[in-house]
Formats: structure tokens, C-alpha cells, sequence
């Protein structure tokens, strides 16, 4: 049976508040002896070991290094589905099919992306991220090397689905590293910048291959082999193990410093990891190939499994259906119509109006994604007594959906118009930087209501993000050849407005409701589940 982190590390058990008539939020008493504190005196979660070996301990340079590969991954999850968009006549010819077809070489991949985190995420809990990033890595590295080389239409498909179903760990795992590393309160920042990544390869993508193009659409994919060759390396050299026992180690070597200790002192007092015989992180063979020992393992076929049992959380579920379904989704319907739209213009310019995308999500992550969350989560936490809500993220899900909503129907009207190509970049800053703020705030909100229970949600997640994104490259050229531009994506912001506002308001207001009705997952994360 699986057990919670309180109940298996001799700390007290979890409490529960009354926060309204159904609604309740499971918290940690903030007394227990030994227990880490923010600088704001608030327990943080996860606890933290002594152990020098535990990720949470490692240092900043070490554990952002880790972020970054984490986020170079996750942006070739994305980037290799949309680089290939400025080649698409000469795809077209060298293929010999149609524009529409040609919309599904993007598709494809996406179905990749979406299948992988099936199979990846259960095996991930059991041998390691590590060996999980790396055998991917390879897959993707390999089968981009077949699409440059391939010379037919089918073989070009093949290619591009083992592309993304190699990358697709970016997803679930890469979203597991980022919670192995980093505590809850600097969690909204840190999966902030975790989608800047996968939003940055989605936009950047065209833009370096609308250049390469030149040389020939061949050389984009043997670009991306050599982006992916790159990456094997940092993850073969800089890469640890990050699955840790934690709960079997809470109860080894717990923090032993009296009353509460501050998270920032916590390297003042690492205890010697030889305390303890149990090989764990960075001291795993560099090729693990054996469950990570000292923890419960899930059976491989639990992602699946966990992923339909998942239905049963209506918020997880309202959440991820809605921002997939209603406003995701038209990120490709964008991405596919650009070369229609701007067909006077040559490849290369066509990858440059990508540049517009580009800006609005990194201003958005700068200034209004991540780390505003996590601002607004701390000051209203405060003023509810010092209990953080998951309901407290979804304050910027408001803004977002609007923003986005402006910007599809400006950029309809402004083709169809044949307004200046900078109306278009406007539309497509305010399209992004709403789509970069909705993605933070997904990711975070299933997270924080379900933290024990997180490759889940995420696999979840995943599945339909990029179920979204294989779906619409198949309707987007019909839909906009028999409406135009300008009905067609004024019909697209119009579904994002009304559609994501109202479910996200239900959220907000009923959201604590659905989950104390739904209950407790009947399992956690491996690392919350000793043997």
C-alpha cells in the first residue's frame, strides 16, 4: 500500500483545515522539530535530508545546470515539429504531396510526443531519469538522421514519430527533475521556465529553419541530429541520477537542528553520506540499468494505468481538457497557416514572423508568468493564514485566455485586410505571451493540487497537450479555405475566450470542492513510497 511522505518519515501526520463548507487543503504542521523553513517561516515541501547526496541539497550552480539540460530537451520537444514548417513547398515537391499533407509531417510527431509519456514516464520511477533522458535522446537522434535521408512520404512519417516519441521524456520526466531539484514555494518559477522551453522550441523552430533552408530541407533535420548529438553529451557528462529515496532517507538521516531550520543554512548541516549503505544519485553506476533502490517501484505498465485512473479527478481533468481544447491547440493552426498567409514572402522571411511568437512568450515568462505566480501565491497565503491554495494559481488564467483571444482575432483580420506584416507581429505577441502565461499556469495548478502524485497529472497532461497538437494540422487548411482568415481565427479566439474563462472561474470557485469529493490518489510518486 502506498504511503504519504508524514507517515512514513516520523514526522507529524498531515492535518486537515476547514477552509469553506466542502472544501479542504492538507497541510503540514510548521513546528515539527527539525522541519525546513522558507525565509518567510513557512515548512516547505519537500523536506529535505542531511544528506549531501539529496538533490534539494545540491547547489544552485549544479541544480540549474540539471534545469538547463532539462530545458534543452524540452525544447527540442517542440522545435522538431515546427522547424520543418518554412520547407514545406519544397517538402511538397520532393514528396509529391499536398498542402494538407504536408500539415501532417507536423502532426505526427506530435503523436509521438504524445504517446511517449506512456510508455516513459512508469520506467522513468523505476531505472532513473537519467538512463530514460538518454536512451530517448538517442531514439530521436537517430530516427532525425532517417528523416534527412528518407525519400519517400512513409518513410518520412516514420521517421518523424520516433522523433517525437524519442523526445517525448521532456514531458513527464523532465518535469519530475524539476521537482526532484526544487522546493514547492520556488515551483511556479521553475515550471515556468520548464514551458518557456518547450514554447521557445515551438517558435524558434521555423526561425533558424527558414535559414537553413537555403541550404536545403534536407540540412534542417541534419541540424537538429547534430543539436541532438550535442545533447547526449551534456546529459552523458552533466547529468545525475535525481529519483531519491526520500522517505526512506527522512528517516535515516533527517535534519537534526531543534526547533526549525532555515532552508538556506541547510548546507551548514549535511551529515556524512556514508551513514547511510545505500547507493543513491550521483553515486548510481552512470549507466543504470537496475531499480533505483530504496523505494516502491510502480510496474511499467502503471503509467497507463494511473493515466486512465486520473479521470477520476475532475479538476485535473476540466483543467488540462480545457486549456488543450479550447485554447492550446491553436498554437498549430498558426504555425501551419503562416507559409498560406505570407506566401509572397520567401522562406527565410516567413521563419523571421516567427520573431513576433518568440517575444510575447519570453516577456511573458519574464514579467507574467512564473514567478508573478509565485509572488501572488505568496501574498495571498499570507492573507489565508500562511496555507498556500492551488486555487491561488489560476488568478493569471484570466488575463491569459484574453490576451490570447485578442491576438488570434487580430492576426485573422489582418491577413485577410492585408494589413502591414507588424499588425500580424502584435497579434502574435499578444497571442504568445497568453499562451506562455496559461501553460505556467496549468502546469503549476494540477501540480499543487496533486504534488504526491505528480508524473500523473503531468503524464496527463502531456498526452493531451499534445493530442491537441496532432489534432489540428488536420483541420486548419479545410476551415480556413471555406471561412478565410479572419472568420476562422475570430471563431478561435472567440472558442478560447468563452470556453477556458468560464471552466477556469469553476475551477477557482469549486475547485477545493472537486477535490476533497474526489479524494486521494491510491498512489504516490516512487520517491514518497518506501518498501
Amino acid at each position: 500500500m502506498a504511503t504519504t511522505l508524514d507517515e512514513k518519515s516520523g514526522n507529524a501526520p498531515l492535518k486537515f483545515d476547514r477552509l469553506d463548507e466542502k472544501a479542504f487543503v492538507a497541510t503540514e504542521p510548521s513546528n515539527v522539530d527539525g522541519a525546513a523553513i522558507s525565509k518567510d517561516g513557512m515548512r516547505v515541501h519537500p523536506q529535505p535530508t542531511a544528506d549531501p547526496l539529496d538533490p534539494l541539497n545540491w547547489s544552485s550552480f549544479k541544480k540549474h545546470t540539471i534545469l538547463a539540460i532539462v530545458m534543452y530537451l524540452y525544447f527540442m520537444f517542440t522545435y522538431i515539429t515546427t522547424t520543418t514548417v518554412p520547407s514545406f513547398p519544397e517538402l511538397q515537391d520532393s514528396l509529391g504531396i499536398s498542402y494538407s499533407q504536408v500539415n501532417w509531417t507536423v502532426a505526427i510527431p506530435a503523436l509521438g510526443l504524445a504517446v511517449g509519456p506512456l510508455f516513459w514516464s512508469s520506467l522513468a520511477d523505476i531505472y532513473g531519469r537519467r538512463i530514460v533522458f538518454m536512451v530517448g535522446t538517442l531514439i530521436a537522434f537517430a530516427a532525425t538522421i532517417g528523416a534527412a535521408a528518407s525519400k519517400d512520404y512513409g518513410g518520412y512519417m516514420a521517421a518523424r514519430f520516433f522523433q517525437g516519441f524519442g523526445v517525448s521524456p521532456a514531458a513527464t520526466v523532465g518535469m519530475a527533475v524539476v521537482m526532484d531539484l526544487f522546493f514547492e514555494h520556488e515551483r511556479g518559477q521553475k515550471l515556468g521556465l520548464w514551458v518557456l522551453a518547450i514554447d521557445t522550441g515551438l517558435l524558434a523552430g521555423p526561425i533558424i529553419g527558414g535559414f537553413m533552408d537555403l541550404v536545403s530541407a534536407e540540412w534542417i533535420q541534419w541540424l537538429t541530429a547534430i543539436l541532438f548529438a550535442v545533447l547526449l553529451v551534456l546529459e552523458f557528462a552533466f547529468m545525475p541520477e535525481t529519483l531519491y529515496p526520500r522517505n526512506f532517507m527522512l528517516d535515516r538521516m533527517p535534519l537534526e537542528s531543534g526547533e526549525g531550520t532555515d532552508i538556506e543554512k541547510i548546507g551548514q548541516l549535511k551529515a556524512d553520506p556514508a551513514r547511510v549503505e545505500l547507493t543513491r544519485t550521483s553515486k548510481l553506476f552512470f549507466l543504470n540499468l537496475r531499480p533505483v533502490p530504496g523505494m516502491r517501484h510502480p510496474k511499467p505498465w502503471d503509467s497507463v494505468v494511473r493515466f486512465i485512473l486520473t479521470f477520476k479527478y475532475p479538476i485535473v481533468v476540466a483543467g488540462v481538457l480545457a486549456y488543450c481544447f479550447t485554447w492550446y491547440w491553436w498554437v498549430l493552426t498558426i504555425i501551419t497557416m503562416i507559409p498560406a498567409a505570407y506566401v509572397q514572402y520567401s522562406p527565410q522571411i516567413q521563419g523571421l514572423l516567427f520573431l513576433g511568437l518568440l517575444l510575447g512568450t519570453v516577456f511573458s515568462e519574464m514579467f507574467m508568468s512564473g514567478r508573478l505566480s509565485d509572488y501572488i501565491v505568496a501574498k495571498l497565503a499570507k492573507k489565508n493564514g500562511g496555507v498556500r491554495l492551488p486555487e491561488m494559481r489560476l488568478w493569471l488564467a484570466y488575463p491569459a485566455a484574453t490576451l490570447s483571444a485578442i491576438g488570434l482575432v487580430i492576426w485573422g483580420v489582418s491577413v485577410d485586410q492585408g494589413y502591414h506584416w507588424i499588425v500580424g507581429q502584435i497579434a502574435f505577441f499578444l497571442f504568445a505571451a497568453g499562451i506562455q502565461m496559461g501553460n505556467t499556469v496549468i502546469t503549476s495548478y494540477i501540480v499543487d493540487s496533486y504534488p504526491l502524485q505528480s508524473m500523473s497529472v503531468i503524464t496527463f497532461y502531456s498526452v493531451f497537450l499534445n493530442l491537441s497538437a496532432f489534432a489540428s494540422p488536420f483541420f486548419i487548411a479545410p476551415w480556413q479555405a471555406s471561412s478565410g482568415f479572419t472568420w476562422t481565427f475570430a471563431a478561435q479566439g472567440i472558442i478560447t475566450f468563452f470556453g477556458a474563462v468560464p471552466i477556469f472561474a469553476a475551477l477557482h470557485r469549486w475547485g477545493g470542492s472537486l477535490r476533497a469529493v474526489a479524494g486521494q490518489p491510491g498512489w504516490v510518486n516512487p520517491e514518497y513510497d518506501t518498501m
